[in-house]
This record gives structure tokens, C-alpha cells and sequence, in this order.
């Protein structure tokens, strides 16, 4: 099958069990995962617990060797692409110094089934997205005695962390963004574009046509549909992993993840289409061009080849902000998961870049 952004067919295939597998298949697998990753030094946490954030149950994920350390809260993208599930394959070092925090958003993962689906989604907007995080960043620092937090979002969760950041900059050490998006009609526009001369130059008429029948989009009509029409093209020519077309393994890391049981994987399947479907026409207009000022500290960490959501467009956007300090950290051998594709590169970068922000003037 095409691999689809958005995940609308491709999460609710690879969430569900495989026809020739069973949970218990997996168990033991997941068992040594869990080993592997268990916290057991004395100052330690790992912990999963429920929220409800603007009146919305939502499932919290906590990690860390030192509960004196920074807290680091990552917003997961899609919408709906939850991280908890994937974050074993890549997280672990980042607990040595950071205390990390994965959330499953409003409608998303492990939060779908806590909701009814028909009273959530008229509130689904980046506005109450964005307001749950700050009821998280909050909770979290009474929760584990801290002044502030680094919130890091990632594609769709850029959206809601950078909006944070422009709202509540007093609770944060600094921004970082990942895949981060900026305009979201710009973005859409400027990826159709890199799709449509990578297949031009491959011969592939069949995507060339395909890109040309959504016009006007992005103009006009905003639906998960027509992003899913360009991108199922783009992502063979690296727009999501830079030279790795075939996703496949990839999206069934979650079932080695000793925090997802099967039920949470066709959670996973079914909140993402249900996220992206009723979010996605909500984001047509949103825009950060008008931003020219941030009174928080800005961390790009983008992938040189992200055509997901391309960042010459964030690039550009954070060429021109003002902030008290800014760094962008160019992956150059990533395109929209630098954390997965480049994880040590990425782990340089926040012990760099990042982590310094959190040392405060006493």
C-alpha cells in the first residue's frame, strides 16, 4: 500500500494485529524492551497516569533517571500521530539528563476511547490544544516542584507548542522545534511543489497528473483528502525519511512499545483518522508569518530533506524572528523524524543547544 501521511488508511492497518500474529506474539518481545528500558536509579520516575485537560481525559507519560532534572514535554504530531508508542526506539538517552514527557492529546492514542468522540470534536481547535498544554506545563510543575519546562513540539504538535510558546513564554526555558510548521497553506504549496519536480525528473506522469487534478489546492478546499493526494507521492521520495521510501517496519514499532497494548494500537488507528479528518480544514489559515517577535528562547532542530512539512518555509520564518537567543541545527541526513533517522545527531543538539537554556542566572 502508498504509505498516506495523515495515517488515515496507513495507521489503521499497521494498528491493528497482523492476520498471522497475536498480542501474545509480541509479548515477549515487549517484555525485553520494558526490561531494557526500566528506570531504577533512586531519584528516578516512570509513571503513566490520566489527566483531564480542558475537560478532556488525556494519558501521561513520564520518564527520567533524575526527577531533578529538566523537564522536557514533546507534543506528538498528525494530528492525532501519537509518540508514546514510538519513543522506546529513541528516547532513552534523552532520560539521563531530561525528565520527558509524552502525552497523548485530546482524540489521539490512548486518549481516544477516555472521550466521546461526538462531544470532542467541536472543540478541537489549535486554541484548545494549545490551552491543554499549558493545563499540562502547569499540572507538571506542581506535580514535580519546577519553575519552568522545555516544550518541544513536533509537525502538527509545532502548531500547539510554538502557540504556547507565543502565549505563555514565562513557563518556558525555551522552544524546540521539530518538522515545525509555520504556514500551513505555504507549507502544503511549497511540498506539492518539491513532489512535483522530483517526479517530473523520475518520469512519473502518473504523479505528476495526480498533483496537477488537486489544484487549487492548497487554495480553496483544506481537506485531509487532497494533503493525503500529494503526499502519498512524496513520501517514496524521502519528504517523511530521507532514502527510505519504505515505511512499513517502521509503523509497527508500536507493537514492541511495553507502554501500547493492542487495544491502544486500534485506539491509535482509529483517533488519528478521527483527529486528522476533523482537524485538518480547521488549519487552512493558520499562519505564524505575522510573528516577528518571541520573548522565549528558539531551538530549530529541522531535517535538511522534510517536504512533510518543508522546512525551508520554517527556515525562512525563524531567519527573521527576533528572540532572546536562536539556534537552528540543520539534520542533514533527515527529513521529518530527525529524532528516528539521525538520533544521535539529534542528541548532541539538545545536550548543545538545549539543555545550556536550562541553567538559570542565580
Amino acid at each position: 500500500m502508498k504509505l498516506r501521511f495523515a495515517a488515515v488508511a496507513l495507521l489503521a492497518a499497521f494498528a491493528a494485529p497482523a492476520a498471522a500474529q497475536t498480542e501474545d506474539a509480541y509479548a515477549p518481545a515487549r517484555a525485553i524492551v520494558a526490561d531494557i528500558g526500566k528506570i531504577v536509579t533512586p531519584n528516578g520516575v516512570q509513571e503513566t497516569f490520566e489527566v483531564t485537560l480542558g475537560g478532556a481525559r488525556q494519558v501521561v507519560n513520564v520518564r527520567g533517571s533524575d526527577k531533578d532534572n529538566p523537564i522536557l514535554i514533546f507534543v506528538h504530531g498528525g494530528p492525532g500521530a501519537v509518540e508514546m508508542p514510538f519513543a522506546w526506539a529513541f528516547q532513552r538517552p534523552w532520560e539521563d539528563v531530561f525528565t520527558v514527557v509524552q502525552y497523548d492529546q485530546r482524540g489521539a492514542g490512548r486518549s481516544y476511547t477516555l472521550n466521546d468522540p461526538a462531544t470532542l470534536a467541536p472543540t478541537m481547535t489549535v486554541e484548545r490544544y494549545r490551552d491543554d498544554a499549558i493545563e499540562l506545563i502547569n499540572l507538571l510543575r506542581q506535580r514535580y516542584a519546577k519553575r519552568k519546562v522545555l516544550l518541544m513540539g513536533h509537525s502538527w504538535g509545532s502548531i500547539v507548542a510554538l502557540s504556547v510558546a507565543v502565549k505563555r513564554p514565562d513557563l518556558l526555558y525555551a522552544y524546540v522545534g521539530v518538522g515545525q510548521g509555520i504556514d500551513f497553506r505555504e507549507g502544503e504549496k511549497t511540498g506539492m511543489a518539491w513532489t512535483r519536480a522530483k517526479a517530473l525528473a523520475a518520469g512519473d506522469g502518473e504523479a505528476v497528473a495526480a498533483i496537477d487534478r488537486l489544484a487549487p489546492y492548497p487554495q480553496g478546499e483544506f481537506t485531509i483528502a487532497k494533503a493525503d493526494g500529494w503526499r502519498k507521492y512524496a513520501i517514496p521520495y524521502g519528504s517523511l525519511m530521507y532514502n527510505k521510501p519504505d515505511l512499513n517496519l517502521y509503523f509497527q514499532t508500536p507493537r514492541l512499545s511495553p507502554e501500547y497494548s493492542e487495544a491502544d494500537r486500534k485506539a491509535w488507528g482509529l483517533g488519528s483518522a478521527f483527529s486528522v479528518t476533523t482537524l485538518w480544514p480547521r488549519l487552512a489559515d493558520v499562519s505564524f508569518t505575522k510573528i516577528r517577535t518571541m520573548d522565549v528562547p528558539l531551538v530549530f532542530l529541522l531535517g535538511r530533506h522534510d517536504y512533510t512539512v518543508p522546512s525551508p518555509v520554517a527556515a525562512e520564518w525563524f531567519d527573521r524572528v527576533e528572540a532572546p537567543s536562536k539556534s537552528l541545527v540543520w539534520l542533514e541526513h533527515s527529513a521529518h523524524m530527525p529524532m528516528v533517522e539521525e538520533p544521535g545527531h539529534f542528541f548532541a543538539a539538545l545536550l548543545r543547544d538545549v539543555l545550556p537554556l536550562t541553567r538559570e542566572v542565580k
